[in-house]
């Protein structure tokens, strides 16, 4: 197929319109069967944005509709034979957000009433609850069938006032208030499916609806939303191709390219490796490796929950927790990991059924770029000029040149004012170094142990490993003794590696780096 042949469907959220612009597809109509033939009436799918949640909705819509000509050529073309008719309630909550409760009623309104008017139905009343009521009763006298209600994003009208304490439960008992019918309805119902990015305790949201089975850790359905690496190296094989030739590099080395920015993703274990459907997508739209679903918008509720918990950019990565510590309902969290996990910026690396423990770590290069850029506005006030400064210090590392990228730095930090929180401690020092390398896209490591001590930073360029020790109010020999009198650079005896010894100097007063010093072992 020609370079021009290949649509993208970008933003497309519509099954019908994808199918008939004949749009690359990567067919998940598999998980549609398997999902509406099981014995559970209630689903639920949590999967971070922009990962094809409601383009799933709008393929569950088709089918129930059965509108069968959508997919041809598609896996459930060979598993269903009815293709059975049901009316389908479409609810579409995305657009609830930052809503007041009177606007969030208001809205609630608006979306039954526009389902009302598909059927043709006059609905009566100012109780958006008692609109659902009556309207899933009408359709199921109006046709005879059983009625499928599907809800987008059930969590959006709350997610944007998680860490409002006054306006949260506020808005939660307007959204059990409206959920609270499909309980009573269930006679009338055929089926009913809801995603989200977080999730919400039933006590909360589904007071009554203690029946929902929650898909989202279940390994069958693990690539339900995103693309697999099997997908990618066959449906999408010629993208692939076309994308190496662009960028004027091999197929493997493309391959390895989308790998290090876009795979990573696991929602249980084992999983498949998912790459984020959204950044492929533009990728192979734009014809190069860009940074697209982070850029596409840090959610208000994440910026918050990193402030509110403080969190400490190093710690980010690497967790060892069981499942109860981040699958959490979100009213009961006690910490910003579940938040992180639900949302995709922490995914499952690992898990071990001897200890019940599983591994967190950020997903893939995009994200701990973007999430280090993120935090970098709570430890310098100019967080855009820090950027270009990362940018600039890159070319120097790579080059081999520390010392260029070290007097870079001290030349930046002594044009910018720091946060309100900036303290005198180290601690905060490596924060911006770690920061800084991870905005780089090398990889770093904090608080390493060795025999007799623990490593401040390591920092891996290709084959070089720098090792650095931080000082505040003191001086660079006397950080770089440390690392020799400790023996730190023998951990790497055996690497394949070079190998440099770095001590850094700050002085709090002038909050700068006064001196550094580079050693080759």
């Amino acid at each position: 197929m020609a370079e021009n042949q290949r649509l993208y469907p970008l933003g497309q959220q519509d099954f019908p319109n994808l199918r008939q612009r004949g749009d690359v597809y990567i067919d998940k109509s598999e998980f549609v069967y398997r999902m509406t033939h099981s014995s559970s009436q209630f689903v639920f799918l949590s999967r971070p944005r922009r990962f094809g949640k409601s383009l799933l909705i709008s393929t569950l819509q088709a089918y129930f509709e059965g509108r069968r000509e959508l997919f041809e050529g598609l896996a459930i073309e060979q598993l269903e034979h009815d293709w059975a008719q049901y009316p389908v309630i479409r609810l579409d909550m995305s657009m609830a957000k930052h809503d007041e409760p009177d606007d969030l009623n208001r809205y609630l309104l608006h979306i039954i009433k526009s389902n009302e008017e598909r059927f043709d139905i006059v609905g009566v009343g100012h109780d958006a609850n008692l609109r659902l009521t009556d309207l899933i009763s009408a359709l199921n006298k109006k046709t005879g069938k059983q009625v499928v209600v599907l809800i987008d994003e059930y969590d959006s009208p709350l997610l944007d006032a998680i860490h409002e304490p006054e306006n949260l439960p506020r808005l939660r008992k307007i959204m059990r208030n409206f959920y609270s019918p499909l309980k009573g309805c269930s006679q009338y119902l055929r089926f009913v499916f809801l995603t989200g990015i977080t999730k919400f305790s039933q006590l909360s949201i589904f007071s009554e609806l203690n029946n929902i089975r929650n898909i989202s850790m279940l390994p069958e359905y693990a690539t339900i939303c995103g693309f697999s690496k099997e997908e990618l190296l066959t449906q999408m094989s010629i993208d692939i191709d076309i994308l190496a030739g662009k960028q004027g590099v091999s197929r493997e080395a493309m391959v390895d390219m989308l790998i290090d920015n876009y795979d990573g993703y696991h929602f249980t274990w084992p999983s498949p490796d998912v790459f984020n459907p959204y950044s492929l997508l533009n990728a192979f739209t734009d014809g190069r490796i860009g940074a697209y679903w982070f850029g596409s918008g840090t959610p208000t509720y994440l910026v918050e929950m990193l402030r509110k918990y403080d969190v400490i950019p190093s710690v980010l990565g690497k967790m060892e927790l069981q499942a109860s510590r981040f699958d959490v309902p979100t009213e009961t969290i006690q910490s910003v990991v579940p938040i992180l996990y639900q949302s995709g910026y922490l995914t499952i690396k690992h898990y071990n059924p001897n200890t019940d423990l599983y591994i967190l770590d950020i997903p893939n290069l995009e994200i701990k770029t973007g999430l280090m850029e993120c935090l970098l506005p709570f430890y310098v006030r100019n967080a855009d000029e820090s950027t270009t400064v990362a940018a600039k210090m890159r070319y120097l590392i790579c080059e081999g040149d520390m010392h260029g990228a070290l007097t870079l730095l001290q030349t930046f930090f002594e044009t910018i004012p720091y946060t309100d929180n900036a303290s005198s401690s180290e601690g905060h020092y490596q924060q911006v170094l770690v920061i800084i390398f991870r905005i780089l896209g090398f990889p770093s490591e904090v608080e390493l142990h060795t025999k007799i001590g623990r490593i401040d930073i390591e920092l891996r360029v290709g084959r070089i490993i720098y090792v650095i020790e931080i000082k505040t109010n003191a001086n660079a020999t006397f950080a770089l003794d440390q690392i020799n009198t400790k023996g730190y650079a023998a951990k790497y005896t055996l690497h394949d590696a070079e190998i440099y010894k770095v001590g850094i100097n700050f002085d709090t007063k002038i909050r700068n780096i006064t001196d550094w010093k580079i050693e080759k072992a």
